[in-house]
This record gives structure tokens, C-alpha cells and sequence, in this order.
């Protein structure tokens, strides 16, 4: 039997009641500290995605709307919208509804895969192009499947608003992380086969070189960003420890929100920083 130092009592020895990740998420020091870093982390990424908008509009106006300019429009708005959040936390996180909470917090990653996806759109029309394949219902698809999310969505809100029912959260929380399968299924499927068909592109040029580790890169980012998000979203969904809509939890939200939205967004953004050639490509669509 060990004997204790004289003096001493069992209480010394039984260690702190608390460990530091329960310190760290009780303290409102820590929480402030680290909703407003992710406030600060957005407003930089939305920055620069305005930034690059302005930089592409400067070196081609005639082209309009392009898929590169929505792309990066969206980014600004999305991450704007994020850093906005984070930036008023406490007033989120402790609405009366918690419905309110909750759809502040999921639009933004609704908006999110619409943003991404517009990559998946982009490279189906230039694979069926390429394949000699029809494109006139790929948009047409993109805005119906994007449609149907934002509609379904919002009935899970209204419904959360009018009854407040558990089931229907998790039913919720279910509905996004297969969101999120849809996007991670489609850089999958559409990525890889760019990827593929560049690869056995017959003529070997610089072009095409850095076309494939563009490809490659960002679907592998996307992919697995996409597929974190599920992840975590279902886990929550089962585990309340897990729950990403809670003040009390910003280690958490830390991590989530810097593997699933914020890496993916500037390392995107940094892949497809090229501006495109101020002549006209057959690479480059406009939008309408």
C-alpha cells in the first residue's frame, strides 16, 4: 500500500475536477477568443475571393458572368456571411427559437455546396463536351437538385418553428450530411473522370500537366472536405457531446469549421488563382 507524504491528503491526488477541453469550453475568454478568430478567418477568405473576382472582371469585362466569376462570387457571399455569424456569436447561439440557430448556422453550408458543386457543373460540361455528350440538361439538373435541397430545407425549418420536435432535428441533421454525400459522390464521380481523361490526353504539355494537378487536387479537397462534413453531422446528430449549433462547444467548432469550409476554400481559391487569357478560349464558358 503507497502512503502518502505527510501533510498531504487523498484530495491532492485525485487531479482536477475538470480537464482543460472542459476549461477551455466553459470559459466565455476562450469562446470569444475563438468564434472571433473564425469571424476574422472567413472575413480573409471572403476578402480574397472578392479580391480575385475584381482581378478576373479587370482583365476579361466582355465575358460577363462567367462560371469562374460566380464561383468566386459565391465564395465572397458565403464566407461573408459566415464571418458575420461568428462575428455576432453570442446573439446566434442564444436565440430564443432554437430553429433560428439552427438555420443561420446550416444556410451557409447550404450555400457552400452550391458553390462547390458549381465545380462539378463546370467539369461535367467540359467531360460531355470533350465525349462529344449532350450538356443542355446539366444546368438544368444542378438548379433542379440545388432547388429541391433549399425547398426540403426549408420545410424542415418551418416545421422546427411551428413544433420544436427532436425527431425532426435529427431528421434534419440527417438530410445534410446526405447533402454532403451528394457533393463528396459528385467530385467523385465527375472529378475523377477529368482527371482520368486528362490523363491519357494523348499530347504532353505543360498546360495539360498543371490542368491535371488542378483537377486532382481539387477534388481530392473537396472530396474529402465534403465527406468530413457528413461524418461529423451524423455524429452529432447521434452524440449531443458532438452538437456544433451550442455555445459551449468551440473547440469543436473550431476544428470543424477549418477542416470542412475554411482550408477547402483558400486552398481552392489559391489552385484557381490562374486569371483567365485575355483572348478568347474555348476553355472558358460563360455562364449564359
Amino acid at each position: 500500500m503507497t502512503r502518502l507524504p505527510l501533510g498531504s491528503s487523498p484530495i491532492d491526488f485525485a487531479g482536477p475536477a475538470t480537464n482543460w477541453w472542459d476549461d477551455v469550453n466553459e470559459s466565455v475568454q476562450w469562446q470569444d477568443g475563438i468564434f472571433y478568430s473564425l469571424c476574422a478567418s472567413y472575413a480573409l477568405v471572403s476578402a480574397v475571393a472578392l479580391i480575385q473576382l475584381i482581378r478576373i472582371d479587370l482583365r476579361v469585362p466582355e465575358y460577363g458572368w462567367t462560371t469562374q466569376k460566380v464561383f468566386h462570387l459565391m465564395n465572397f457571399v458565403v464566407n461573408g456571411v459566415r464571418a458575420i455569424v461568428f462575428g455576432f456569436h453570442k446573439q446566434v447561439f442564444l436565440f430564443h427559437y432554437k430553429v433560428l440557430t439552427l438555420a443561420i448556422l446550416d444556410l451557409p453550408g447550404l450555400l457552400f455546396f452550391s458553390t462547390f458543386t458549381l465545380l462539378v457543373l463546370f467539369w461535367a460540361e467540359i467531360y460531355h463536351q470533350a465525349r462529344s455528350l449532350p450538356t443542355d440538361k446539366l444546368r438544368i439538373s444542378y438548379i433542379a437538385i440545388n432547388g429541391a435541397i433549399y425547398f426540403i430545407q426549408a420545410c424542415i425549418w418551418v416545421y422546427l418553428w411551428v413544433n420544436d420536435n427532436s425527431t425532426v432535428e435529427f431528421i434534419g441533421k440527417i438530410f445534410m450530411a446526405v447533402v454532403s454525400v451528394i457533393a463528396a459522390l459528385g467530385f467523385l464521380l465527375y472529378g475523377g473522370r477529368l482527371f482520368l481523361m486528362l490523363r491519357r490526353f494523348p499530347i504532353e504539355s505543360k498546360g495539360r500537366r498543371k490542368k491535371l494537378h488542378e483537377v486532382g487536387s481539387v477534388t481530392a479537397i473537396c472530396f474529402t472536405c465534403f465527406l468530413i462534413r457528413c461524418f461529423v453531422v451524423v455524429l452529432s446528430a447521434f452524440d449531443s457531446d458532438a452538437s456544433l449549433d451550442v455555445l459551449d462547444h468551440p473547440v469543436l467548432n473550431l476544428i470543424y469549421y477549418l477542416l470542412v469550409e475554411i482550408l477547402p476554400s483558400a486552398l481552392v481559391l489559391y489552385i484557381l488563382r490562374k486569371l483567365p487569357p485575355k483572348r478568347v478560349s474555348a476553355q472558358y464558358h460563360p455562364i449564359s
